[in-house]
């Protein structure tokens, strides 16, 4: 079922300085849907607009029924230093007026939903690693109940053995939240990894180059990572972007 669309959407910051579209591209009820593209193409854009956090030149987002309930999880954490973990993480939930007390409970599930025990609850930012920092902000972002989530290159600083481990958490959230992702990132790898589906956009400005549809488990795993079908996957999206490369050409 259809969740939304994007439908003529063109960006432009001045004039003659086009870095997106024109784009169409529909987005399905609980798909993983990555956006994958080089540096530059407009990715982070096109999520800026689907979020409402820009108002694209040309085009618009259509929603199939009333706009959906959005998470954003950017690519630096962007936690408040001055703030517990705890705080952070209820921050949505401060600005909707939800009770303290409630506040308190359901964002120390949500942490502990991404791996952080209580314990860490009364910590502050500078404390925790990289990874911990960004599992926070997917806290945060997890704990108004979204049932869109955006994330724009979240694991990109972080090391292999960190990112891997979040690829596999967050793959369990979507599964139990039954939430739709559109996860933006420039790593063949990651998208191979993580999607239902991959749109590969062409260098700046963005337009589609093609899209393929991944049929890996519904769990996955290091077994996934070695198998046939995720070489297969990688294979494609790969000469998806090459193509997208020769069209800008």
């Amino acid at each position: 079922m259809i969740l939304g669309e994007l439908r003529g959407i063109e960006q432009k910051f001045s004039p003659g300085n086009a870095v997106l579209g024109p784009l169409d591209l529909n987005i399905e009820s609980g798909e993983f849907l990555s956006l994958l593209g080089p540096s530059g193409c407009g990715k982070s854009t096109a999520l800026k607009i689907i979020a409402g956090l820009l108002t694209p030149t040309c085009g618009e987002v259509i929603w199939q029924k009333t706009k959906p309930a959005i998470g954003y999880v950017f690519q630096d954490a962007t936690l408040m230093p001055w703030a517990t973990v705890r705080q952070n993480t209820r921050l949505p939930l401060d600005l909707a007026s939800v009770p303290r007390r409630e506040a308190d409970q359901r964002a120390e599930a949500a942490l502990e939903r991404v791996g952080l025990t209580s314990r860490f609850a009364d910590a502050y930012p500078r404390a925790l690693s990289g990874g911990m920092r960004m599992r926070v902000s997917i806290a945060r972002a997890l704990v108004a109940k979204p049932s869109l989530l955006l994330m724009d290159e979240p694991f990109a600083a972080l090391d292999e053995i960190s990112r891997d481990a979040l690829n596999e958490d967050l793959l369990r959230l979507w599964r139990e939240d039954q939430l739709t992702v559109i996860f933006v990132t420039h790593s063949v790898f990651e998208s191979a990894f993580l999607s239902t589906r991959v749109v590969a956009l062409t260098p700046g400005p963005g337009r589609i180059a093609g899209a393929i549809s991944i049929a890996g488990p519904a769990v996955r795993s290091t077994d996934w990572r070695m198998s046939s079908g995720y070489s297969e996957s990688v294979r494609q999206i790969s000469a998806l972007l090459r193509q997208g490369m020769k069209a800008a050409a």
